[in-house]
């Protein structure tokens, strides 16, 4: 009777992995990019780039471009603060990625 139910939550819990979604951002110079796709590799077709200042204060938001990067300017604020990025594709599939002052200094120190 419990073998069933195990099975049951293991299919449903392997379900919920694959659409497990991925964030990734960074700085290159000037510019903050973000990374989306989900655990399979797939890339999300729709949805925005919210973007929070320090103080949890929402400054921008952004489409998701096709390929599932986009960039957007680096505001000077951001360098000393940082940023919270997060990413909302719909279908309670969302992630976040933090970025640090050190990891912005870091960015902008690349050629």
């Amino acid at each position: 009777m419990r073998l069933p139910l195990l099975v049951a939550a293991l299919l449903l819990s392997t379900t919920a992995l694959a659409h497990d979604l991925r964030v990734f951002a960074y700085v290159e110079g000037d510019t903050v990019n973000v990374e989306a796709r989900f655990s399979s590799g797939r890339l999300p077709v729709q949805g925005e780039v919210r973007v929070f200042d320090a103080n949890e204060t929402l400054t921008a938001t952004y489409a998701i471009d096709p390929d599932g990067i986009t960039s957007f300017p680096l505001d000077e604020a951001a360098r000393n603060s940082g940023l919270m990025i997060e990413v909302q594709v719909g279908e309670g599939h969302s992630d976040y990625w933090l970025l640090t002052p050190d990891d912005i200094a870091k960015g902008q120190d690349k050629p």
